[in-house]
């Protein structure tokens, strides 16, 4: 009896391959049909009552009303988000329990030593909800009109001006660290326990200056009791007109914006995420939800499962830079 040749044996285990990635394909557009059948779990890496949870909220409601199955919001705080996110990429890739990605997810991987998981690897993008530029503010004792008079106060003064932050690691410490390394100062990092804490400081003129997001900044700014120097991201936010852009003040490409958006376990089928991202697309351009997000100081975003991946890529390489500057890591 003749013995297949290794062509033949190749050609066999290459059509058997061939037949189980079309069984599996149809049996992900199978499950995708049919998804969700189930409960829903999002799960939020913040305390409840923050922008974070309120869109997670909001989102999770909409998406119950359409698909008529519950969708919970979770609450798991603690290390950055770590925790929820290490619980999410634990979780079966089926679809049924996901993450709020944040801004988080991008500098952790630099700002941790050790991460029990890998945003890249790990997490499935699957469409980013809403971004929130950070404004530059100064306190009442900070004599600075704009950032080039900013910047010029702290070079005159090296190590003398602080700025608040909501924590070590968070976006508003690491926009600090951007401004000292973009601006060639010597500024001091001052941590709060939160923004609350932070804004109170600032407002009291306690501390000088600080990266906020523009929720809630308005009232100060029109007081007079904070002065805001920039906003920094692309474009001038409909709500403080007359401030400009760090790239209209002097620094170009400094941006920081909270971000956040859903993901799910790597390796949840494709067409639950198309499916996933074609319902939360269409929840973002409601009116309703467009004035929700305002309210929270953000503006919706959306967009395809590729595009929230490669800004999750480049937020990872900004931020990642940013830390090996300011030379600094969390246990």
């Amino acid at each position: 009896m003749n013995q297949p040749t290794r062509r033949a044996v190749n050609l066999a285990l290459a059509g058997m391959l061939a037949g189980l990635a079309s069984t599996q394909a149809a049996f992900a557009a199978e499950d995708a049909a049919s998804y969700p059948s189930r409960p829903i779990t999002i799960v939020v890496g913040f305390p409840p009552g923050g922008p974070t949870d309120i869109i997670a909220r909001v989102v999770a409601t909409k998406l119950s009303q359409t698909w008529g199955k519950p969708v919970v919001v979770e609450n798991k705080p603690g290390a950055g988000s770590n925790i929820a996110t290490e619980q999410v990429v634990r979780a079966a890739p089926d679809g049924y329990t996901l993450l709020v990605e944040t801004i988080a997810n991008a500098t952790n991987m630099s700002v941790y030593k050790k991460l029990n998981y890998d945003t890249r690897r790990d997490l499935a993008p699957i469409v980013q909800f809403m971004a929130s530029p950070s404004v530059l503010v100064v306190g009442p004792k900070v004599p600075a009109r704009n950032l080039k008079e900013l910047l010029a106060l702290a070079k005159t003064q090296p190590g003398k001006l602080d700025y608040a932050s909501t924590g070590v690691g968070g976006s508003p410490h690491l926009a600090g660290e951007m401004l000292k390394y973009r601006g060639g100062v010597d500024i001091v990092h001052i941590p709060y326990k939160g923004a609350s804490p932070a804004l109170n400081d600032l407002l009291g003129g306690n501390v000088a200056m600080g990266f906020m997001t523009s929720l809630g900044l308005g009232q100060h700014i029109q007081s007079g009791k904070l002065r805001a120097i920039a906003v920094a991201s692309p474009k001038r936010l409909p709500e403080l007109p007359d401030v400009p852009t760090t790239a209209e003040a002097g620094l170009p490409d400094f941006h920081v914006l909270s971000w956040n958006g859903l993901a799910a376990p790597a390796r949840t089928p494709k067409p639950i995420i198309d499916k996933l991202n074609a319902e939360v697309n269409r929840i973002l351009s409601t009116p309703e939800v467009k004035k929700q997000l305002e309210s929270l100081g953000g503006f919706p975003v959306g967009g395809t499962p590729e595009e929230f991946s490669k800004y999750v890529d480049s937020e990872i390489r900004t931020w990642g830079a940013v830390v090996k500057s300011a030379n600094f890591s969390l246990d």
